[in-house]
């Protein structure tokens, strides 16, 4: 539960406060693209300085040749 809240702080506090949106569709856009962002450009620094996307790449790439 603590991750998520701190996922959905972190995305309020960097996207969504203060701001007000046409419609909800562009406010999901917005949401959407934080996301994209946070998962795929964010350098995490427990992860070794790299995104968690490219995190995971590396750790089931390491796992495919294990199980070579």
């Amino acid at each position: 539960n603590s991750p998520t809240e701190s996922l959905w702080g972190s995305l309020k506090q960097a996207r969504i406060h203060g701001r007000r949106f046409a419609t909800r569709r562009e406010a999901m856009d917005e949401a959407i693209d934080w996301l994209s962002f946070y998962n795929h450009g964010r350098l995490h620094s427990t992860l070794n300085y790299v995104s968690p996307m490219q995190f995971e790449r590396s750790w089931y790439a390491a796992q495919r040749q294990q199980a070579a």
